[in-house]
Formats: structure tokens, C-alpha cells, sequence
């Protein structure tokens, strides 16, 4: 095999994001080369600052790949594009692609392509982030016109602040939340589980579920952007990660 003469992908994540690059490549194997950047860090700036940094900033930073030649981009940050609303992250992803001369898609709008090709209409979400993100992340997929049926917490720690209040960081979420969150649930039959964010790590979790539940349809933004990023440069190789099979042999 020649290294290089393999599809190329840029991926952009935040700063401290620990998964998004070891998921990319898990799941893509030795089938495509991932290069990645990184936002800037943002110091003393809140959430919802930050996430403003992040959009305000990307079109330089996909500058930033110079003159490699890239087959197409990932902006691997889901919240900073729920600011965004549906309408708004398809129109930017368009404008960052014809400044960047090469496809650029938001994980946001992989996980719409995804959905549009399964015929997922109805979400369950699986979410990270605190109340009033996770509020922002429904109101996108409602306002992208899917039903979502309910949304399943996985905070980082419960109870864990001085106030009592529940910690939220993606980035610090195990399996065993996950799995434990979703079993006190009762999910219904025809709904999609959508484990929004980029950062939380849910390959073990989701190769467990679909063990456990063969026909229910999996998704996350990192294995919609894997997905969607293969679909783009025309491989129709086997893919690597069960996973990806998984949902490749779904029909999409």
C-alpha cells in the first residue's frame, strides 16, 4: 500500500478534546490519512464565548492546512454549530468550502446526512453537556425536522459540586455512565440513539449496545463524520470498524 496516495481528511477539534482524533482513527483504519487542527484556546472565556471563538476563527484555521491537499474537512465540534441552527451550519459549511476549494462539513450536518439516508426521522439524545446546551443541541435537530423523543443525561459526575449540582464534562464521561444512564431508561422502539459531542468517548459503549440491540439504528458525530467522509471520496472498500460496517451495511 501506498501511504500516500490515500485519501486525505483535515479534521478540526477543540483544544482539549482527548477522542475525536483516536475515534477518526479507529474507525477509518488504514484506509484514509487523518490530519488534524486545533482551535486556540480560549482563557477566561465561558461556554457559549468560546463555541463563538470557535466559528469566528474556523475559516483561518482551515487556512491553516496551507497548501496540503486535502480531499475534504471535518469540524469536529458539534456545539459551537448548534449556535448555528440548521440553516445557518449548511450555509457556513458551504461558504467554508468554496474559500477552502474542498468539501468541508460540520459533524452536525454529517449526523443530517446520516439520518436523511437511514430515513431516521425520531432521535433519542445522549448527551454530555450542561441543561442549556443540550436544550440548543434539541432545538437544532427539531429545527432540522427530526422528532426527538427525549433526551438522556450523562453528566460527568452526579452531585459532585459543593451546591449539589451535577458536573458536566464530555471529556471526563465514562462506559460505565453511559451504559448505566441508558439502562434506567426505557427507549422506544423506533427511536435512533444520537450520542451528541464530539469529545465524549463512546466506541466501547456503542459496540456494547449494538450487541445488545442489533436493529436499533447507533449514531455519533464522530462515526457520522467517518462515515459521511468516506461516502465523499467514493471508498467502497470493507470499512475497518465494526461500527462503521454496522451502519454501512444499514443502507447508507
Amino acid at each position: 500500500m501506498d501511504l500516500f496516495s490515500l485519501p486525505r481528511l483535515g479534521v478540526v477539534v477543540p483544544p482539549e478534546n482527548p477522542t475525536a482524533e483516536p475515534e477518526f482513527n479507529h474507525l477509518l483504519g488504514a484506509g484514509m490519512n487523518v490530519y488534524t487542527a486545533r482551535f486556540p484556546v480560549t482563557p477566561g472565556a465561558g461556554l457559549r464565548a468560546m463555541l463563538e471563538t470557535y466559528n469566528e476563527v474556523l475559516p483561518a484555521l482551515l487556512g491553516s492546512f496551507g497548501a496540503l491537499r486535502l480531499d475534504a474537512a471535518v469540524v469536529a465540534c458539534s456545539a459551537s454549530h448548534y449556535l448555528l441552527e440548521p440553516d445557518g451550519d449548511r450555509a457556513f459549511c458551504e461558504e467554508l468550502s468554496g474559500r477552502a476549494g474542498f468539501p468541508v462539513y460540520s459533524s452536525t450536518q454529517a449526523i443530517l446526512a446520516a439520518c436523511e439516508a437511514l430515513g431516521a426521522t425520531r432521535l433519542t439524545l445522549v448527551s454530555p453537556y450542561e441543561p442549556w446546551l443540550t436544550d440548543t443541541s434539541r432545538a437544532f435537530w427539531e429545527r432540522a425536522g427530526l422528532t426527538v423523543d427525549g433526551v438522556v443525561s450523562v453528566p460527568a459526575e452526579e452531585a459532585a459540586a459543593p451546591d449539589g449540582d451535577a458536573r458536566y464534562d464530555p471529556y471526563a464521561v465514562t462506559t460505565g455512565t453511559v451504559l448505566r444512564r441508558l439502562q434506567e431508561r426505557e427507549l422506544p422502539a423506533g427511536t435512533a440513539l444520537l450520542f451528541t459531542g464530539t469529545g465524549m468517548g463512546t466506541l466501547a459503549a456503542l459496540t456494547e449496545l449494538a450487541r445488545q440491540e442489533p436493529h436499533r439504528t447507533l449514531l455519533t458525530s464522530n462515526l457520522a463524520s467517518a462515515w459521511w467522509a468516506r461516502r465523499l471520496v467514493g471508498e467502497r472498500d470493507e470499512a475497518h470498524h465494526p461500527l462503521l460496517r454496522r451502519l454501512e451495511g444499514a443502507g447508507v
